[in-house]
């Protein structure tokens, strides 16, 4: 019979907040009991990670690890994004090392079947780069069955957002007759997998007969094979077709080299392309802290003749470097076109509050880079489509024209001023509205005791039963014949108050104006008054002449 449920005087779990420490599975190296559950709290120095080892690793084997289970999370947060990963069996789980400054470890067992456990060892990391260092058995309990395991275990399988997976004794020569199989992808990652190797030398061969490196597009080494690879050349950037990939490591009975290191992350929320006039994103699991390792893109294409303008809703990125000042460590960047060799935008780091961008183009790329250690809350954006369009006024009448190709998916009945029998016309390439003050639904107000003439431009990109309106607010001052438009509704009315300043300097386009807010200035009374200055120096100059005659 197994022993009852909460066995008395079984005591696991707590809190570790020493430097460095070392702990295991109850009763260690015996078998552990039956039905615990055990979760230690793992908490060094803020702004420094905590190092994670395993020296030996033994519990009871099922493919997806349902029974006796170990599991660490990135975080003191027990949930799906911050789990790094979930063992079970021989394979001894990888080195980890957190993101901030907490990490939890879970041990569970089912009634069934009990192994001899694991040990384990942590301290505080300092920032850098580190070597998972084996420990040595003079720091674990004496007992007279001292477990024996292989000191080279490797694989295991890992079900976080994003990882480091490296071959036994790396960087040091790995051993012989060495396999390991990496099992990445699970309900945490969602989407499509990225593998990229940092560094690569592995026995090589025709055919990579000896030793080598396998990616598998799936759980299991019955998926289809995405390559095959040895020698020093570092294998390809590998994106999997479904949340899974196996990673498949052997080595035969002589002549080794230094192994590899590789990075992995989710493209699930990593890498999206956007084409919708208005949207919004952020950083992978924002607002928790955002995975190590990555490098996300976001690609923001509108249709041609738009411009894109993105806003920094919330941005707390790992700071600039002490030594440089740059942002030489977690950076968000803006391009101008849908690629990286495009004009620079921006670059931003630490916890800034940038001003809005706007390509000069109907493409828009957001890139984020993080590297090994230090994550922060992230980021949240949001963007939208700008109209390019031309707006003048004169001491009576509206004039707005807008390009035909920016909002070729509308009728010409979709743009209206004030009201919809205020429609525009289609002259030529341009919708073109032209209204006197009278009429379209304005209205005189004051402004900062100046009189001002005011109406609403309505672009109606309705769908079905999906309303959405944007809503333009033209002004005109008539005694300087000025004209300017604000977006007041259109990206996200929950975000973006009515008042917030949407404004672009003015480019010119093809004869359009680039307009969210644009300032046009009549210039006949100018070519007026010019003239009768012209006008009244000939008579002057005539008058002279004939005097001296």
């Amino acid at each position: 019979s197994h022993p009852p449920l909460c066995l008395p005087g079984i005591k696991c779990g707590g809190v570790l907040s020493a430097p460095s420490g070392n702990f295991s599975s109850p009763n260690f190296p015996g078998p552990y009991p039956y039905e615990t559950e055990c979760t230690w709290l793992i908490v060094v120095a803020e702004g420094s990670s905590v190092l994670l080892s395993f020296s030996h690793f033994e519990l009871e084997y099922h493919a997806a690890c349902a029974y006796d289970y170990l599991q660490v999370y990135n975080g003191a947060a027990r949930d799906q994004g911050n789990l790094l990963g979930t063992f079970c069996g021989h394979s001894a789980p990888p080195p980890f090392a957190s993101a901030w400054h907490v990490m939890a470890v879970v041990f569970r067992s089912d009634r069934h079947v009990a192994k001899h456990g694991f040990a384990a060892a942590y301290h505080k990391g300092s920032g850098e780069g580190w070597r998972w260092q084996s420990i040595h058995p003079s720091v674990l309990p004496h007992h007279p069955h001292h477990l024996c395991l292989p000191a080279d275990a490797c694989g295991g399988q890992l079900t976080g957002l994003s990882g480091e997976i490296t071959s036994p004794r790396y960087p040091e020569s790995y051993p012989n007759d060495a396999e390991c199989r990496w099992s990445i992808g699970g309900a945490a990652t969602g989407g499509p997998l990225t593998l990229v190797f940092a560094d690569f030398q592995v026995e090589g061969g025709q055919g990579c007969g000896f030793d080598y490196v396998a990616l598998f597009d799936g759980p299991t080494t019955a998926s289809p094979c995405l390559g095959r690879y040895c020698g020093s050349a570092r294998p390809p950037r590998t994106v999997s077709s479904a949340p899974h990939l196996l990673v498949l490591f052997k080595s035969d009975f002589n002549i080794g080299g230094r192994g590899f290191k590789a990075h992995f992350y989710s493209a699930g929320e990593c890498q999206e392309v956007f084409t919708t006039i208005k949207g919004n994103f952020s950083s992978p699991r924002y607002p928790n802290f955002y995975p190590n390792n990555l490098k996300c893109q976001w690609s923001i294409q509108l249709p041609r003749g738009y411009r894109v303008k993105v806003f920094f809703l919330d941005m707390e990125l790992e700071g600039r470097s002490s030594l440089t000042g740059g942002c030489d460590y977690d950076h968000l960047a803006a391009f101008d076109g849908g690629a990286e060799n495009g004009s620079l935008l921006g670059q931003w780091c630490g916890r800034e509050s940038p001003a809005p961008v706007t390509s000069h183009r109907n493409q828009l790329l957001l890139v984020l880079h993080t590297d090994r250690n230090t994550a922060k809350r992230g980021f949240s954006v949001t963007y939208v489509g700008v109209v390019p369009m031309n707006v003048s006024c004169t001491r009576t009448d509206f004039h707005i024209q807008i390009p035909v190709q920016s909002l070729a998916q509308l009728e010409r009945n979709r743009i209206y001023l004030g009201t919809p029998a205020c429609a525009a016309q289609v002259v030529g390439g341009n919708f073109r509205i032209h209204t006197r003050f009278d009429t379209c639904g304005t209205e005189s107000q004051k402004r900062n005791n100046t009189s001002i003439i005011v109406s609403t431009l309505y672009i109606d990109f309705s769908a079905g039963n999906q309303e959405d309106i944007h809503q333009y607010e033209v002004q005109c001052e008539p005694k300087r014949k000025e004209a300017s438009v604000t977006l007041i509704a259109g990206p996200d009315p929950s975000r973006l108050s009515p008042a917030e300043n949407l404004v672009d300097a003015q480019q010119q386009d093809g004869g359009a104006m680039d307009a969210h807010e644009i300032k046009s200035q009549d210039t006949s009374d100018i070519v007026f008054i010019s003239i009768c200055i012209l006008a009244g120096l000939l008579m002057v100059i005539a008058v002279v002449g004939l005097v001296l005659l």
